[in-house]
């Protein structure tokens, strides 16, 4: 039955969505904000740390965010009012949304320090969200793709970004590495953002979008360690044989869940 609180929780998501999607174009710098890659004494720029992505490597958020607006109009629809699996979600998802609000607004006032606790609170929600999906069902192919779709390429592209802003955090701070060099910084950061992946993999059943967005990260660390300003072999080569684990295992992990469990019986196992 429709309570008043399924009408809050509708347009609480569709609000954060607008939010989120405003803040989108400050940082990008398309309504008079300075666009994140230059922010903040550039920190965060492909070349600032050696674990930053290239720069082309943000272009995943263009899906992640149709994703969300769609979800925040389609969770709206008269139908979803009151489905048990949105009541659930919800809050998370506009959580998420201002969170990341938030963290773009951090570095535009170059509070680069503020973006780390705000950056793992919308890891630690979307990891929530994703744990809710894999214990929730999906009732189609459109539910399957725009939640469970969507937050899985928010949430692995959230693993390599709060790496990298953990990273460009330390740096800008004037951490020494303990006398380690760059690179093997770079191997220890990258080697454990495969095994995030790993464990996503795992958990996950073979879920590929999580897979897609971390993986698409890792790749343009590679890029951007053999063909940038920032040049570091070893970093790139590791990120390689990470995308490399990661998709085996989701592929593996995929295939015993698809043996297992009938497509009938567990839409999820597509997202």
């Amino acid at each position: 039955m429709s309570e008043p609180r399924d009408l809050v929780r509708q347009g609480t998501v569709l609000v954060s969505a607008i939010l989120a999607l405003a803040g989108s174009f400050v940082g990008s710098g398309a309504a008079g904000g300075t666009p994140i890659q230059d922010a903040s004494g550039g920190a965060l720029a492909a070349d600032a740390t050696p674990i930053a992505p290239g720069g082309p490597a943000f272009a995943i958020w263009t899906p992640i965010y149709a994703g969300l607006v769609l979800y925040a109009i389609w969770q709206f629809l008269p139908r979803q009012k009151t489905d048990p699996r949105q009541r659930r979600l919800g809050y998370g998802v506009a959580a998420s949304l201002l969170l990341n609000a938030a963290w773009i607004l951090s570095v535009q006032f170059d509070l680069l320090w503020a973006s780390v606790p705000v950056i793992v609170l919308l890891l630690a929600v979307l990891v929530w969200l994703f744990l809710t999906t894999l214990d929730t069902r999906p009732r189609g192919l459109v539910e399957t793709v725009l939640v469970d779709g969507t937050l899985g390429l928010y949430l692995g592209w959230v693993c390599v970004a709060t790496a990298a802003n953990i990273t460009a955090v330390l740096v800008a701070a004037g951490f020494a590495g303990f006398g380690l060099s760059a690179d093997v910084w770079g191997v220890v950061v990258i080697a454990v953002a495969g095994a995030v992946g790993v464990v996503l993999a795992v958990i996950g059943r073979g879920r590929l979008t999580p897979t897609i967005a971390l993986c698409w990260g890792l790749a343009w660390v590679a890029v951007a360690r053999l063909t940038g300003d920032l040049l570091s072999t070893p970093t790139a080569i590791t990120a390689i044989v990470a995308v490399v684990v990661v998709v085996s295992a989701t592929l593996v992990c995929r295939l015993r869940a698809i043996r297992r469990t009938p497509v009938t019986q567990d839409a999820g196992v597509r997202a």
